[in-house]
Order: C-alpha cells, then sequence, then structure tokens
C-alpha cells in the first residue's frame, strides 16, 4: 500500500464529517449533476469516496460503478449504500487505469472533488474520455481556492499546504483556477464544456460538465 492509500484510509473514519463545512458546495454541485444524468446511464464515480454521491444520484440512473483506491472509502461506500436499501450502485477498491473496464462503456463519469488531488490530471481526463460513450459526459467538481475565498478559508488553504510541505499530508494537492481548470480539459482533447458554475461558500469549488463528442475512440493511456 502506497502513501495515497495510507493517507484516505487513515482519513476514511472522519471524512463526512470534515466535509460537512463544504455541503453547501456539495449539495449545490449533486443538484447540477442530476440535470445532466437520465433513468438509462450507466454511470462511473471516480473517487467515490464514501458514496454520497453515488447514493444519491443511484435513483435517477440505471446503474452506478464507484471506485477508489481506498479500500476503507469503499467499505463505507457499499455500508451506506445498504443502509439506503440502494440496489443499483456497486463499489470496489480500484484505480480508473484498471485494465478490466473496456472502452466506450460508461455514460456519465463522475469526478468529484479528486482533479487537484491526483498526480497527473490530463492522463485521468484522456483515460475518462476513452471509457465514455459517444457524447458521455464527464461532470467534475475541483476546489477552486485561486478564484476566491474568505479570510477562514485563506487560512485553511494555507495549513493544508504548510502540511503538505511537512509531508504530514502525502497527497498532491494544487491549488486551481477555473481557467485552470477549463484549459486543462480543453487541452486533453475530445470535449466540450457544455455546463459550468462558480459555487461560492466560504471558498470557491468548479463544477464542469464536459461533454465527449462523437467519433473516433481517444487512445487509452
Amino acid at each position: 500500500m502506497n502513501q495515497t492509500e495510507n493517507f484516505w484510509d487513515a482519513s476514511a473514519d472522519n471524512y463526512d464529517r470534515t466535509e460537512e463545512r463544504f455541503e453547501a458546495i456539495h449539495r449545490r454541485s449533486r443538484e447540477n449533476a442530476r440535470r445532466h444524468v437520465k433513468p438509462t446511464d450507466v454511470v462511473l464515480d471516480y473517487g467515490c469516496g464514501t458514496g454520497t454521491t453515488a447514493c444519491d444520484l443511484a435513483p435517477r440512473v440505471k446503474s452506478v460503478h464507484g471506485i477508489d483506491i481506498s479500500s476503507k472509502m469503499v467499505d463505507l461506500a457499499q455500508q451506506k449504500a445498504r443502509e439506503g436499501g440502494i440496489g443499483n450502485a456497486t463499489f470496489a477498491r480500484v484505480d480508473i487505469f484498471d485494465g478490466s473496464f473496456e472502452a466506450e462503456s460508461f455514460d456519465v463519469i463522475l469526478a468529484f472533488n479528486i482533479l487537484h488531488t491526483i498526480p497527473d490530471p490530463q492522463a485521468s481526463i484522456r483515460r475518462m474520455h476513452a471509457l465514455l460513450k459517444p457524447n458521455g459526459v464527464m461532470i467534475s467538481v475541483t476546489p477552486a481556492f485561486r478564484d476566491r475565498s474568505s479570510l477562514l478559508g485563506f487560512l485553511q488553504i494555507m495549513l493544508v499546504r504548510t502540511l503538505c510541505l511537512l509531508g504530514v499530508i502525502s497527497i498532491p494537492i494544487r491549488s486551481v483556477s477555473r481557467s485552470d481548470l477549463e484549459q486543462l480539459v480543453q487541452q486533453s482533447g475530445g470535449f466540450i464544456i457544455i455546463d459550468d458554475e462558480s459555487i461560492f461558500r466560504g471558498t470557491s469549488s468548479h463544477f464542469m460538465v464536459a461533454q465527449k463528442a462523437a467519433g473516433p475512440v481517444a487512445a487509452e493511456v
């Protein structure tokens, strides 16, 4: 198990509680996402965490497949689905680059609060493009710390940066802006941004929906 897996496993039990201060942003993001799914959709939730978003969208789609590199996050997501009586949501400890995924097998891929924490977001976006069906959509939400923040939010950001430098937080957390995120998606190729919103509740987060253009499948990475 590597440092990243260790970090998320250690964070799992308290993850929902620590995210409560951002619940207004999470709630708005889920509301936005519901507008872009339909009952026939097969959805991949990339970096599903404790499964909150997957369980929220499951009643509105055909099926949701949540994946995460943390086995403890996956365990909590499975428990949440069982307790909620959600039968069309499955969860697995696996990475998006796993060879078991077939090209063009998903209608929707969710990337909630993950693009700023992974080593190579462009590679992940290209991979999502390859896994989406033509006209499928990638729905992302990403903290846009460089856009706007309250004093408290700014202090929290500085604390996180310090902990990263000290090695207490062992994952790469990048400070990005809305324009950075849009450029990232556009440079990765094959996507058209069809919806976006900057959400501010003490700190900024950027919601984006990017549609895969119909045409040749992008090369897998």
